[in-house]
């Protein structure tokens, strides 16, 4: 009879332990506190030939996408000397005022999880484009 009722107990302790643990993964603090880890890295920038050209040029269609598990704002990519030989919607790409190679994506604003920004531009080349800086909107 003992050995039944530890086994029950052990049952009963191990059950609890599992729904605590299942609570925990989806409570909202613990989701918040991951999701304000948040940073360059969780923004994915993509860049294709569209087999457009203008000119010579090719033209290039830039993906940037949010990876965060929460929308961002203020993205800026580093792209050091770039240039466009047809004109860039300043609301989606343009040069950041405090100098050097950033340029702020969006307008600086939110970006949901998964969602994306996407301009075009034309060169002899892609240039290389790093995400630089993202501000979370995990509150």
């Amino acid at each position: 009879m003992a050995l039944p009722m530890k086994l029950l107990l052990v049952s009963a302790f191990l059950s609890l332990l599992l729904l605590q643990g299942a609570a925990a993964r989806s409570s909202p603090s613990l989701t918040m506190a991951a999701a304000a880890k948040c940073g360059a890295a969780s923004v994915e920038v993509e860049q294709t030939n569209t087999g457009e050209k203008v000119g010579y040029d090719p033209v290039f269609e830039v993906t940037v996408r949010n990876r965060c598990a929460c929308a961002v704002r203020g993205v800026r990519l580093r792209s050091e000397g770039f240039a466009s030989s047809v004109a860039v919607d300043p609301r989606l790409f343009r040069r950041d005022g405090g100098g050097g190679g950033d340029y702020l994506v969006g307008d600086g604003r939110r970006i949901e999880p998964s969602a994306a920004v996407t301009f075009r531009y034309a060169w002899d080349r892609a240039f290389r484009m790093a995400p630089a800086a993202v501000h979370d909107d995990c509150s």
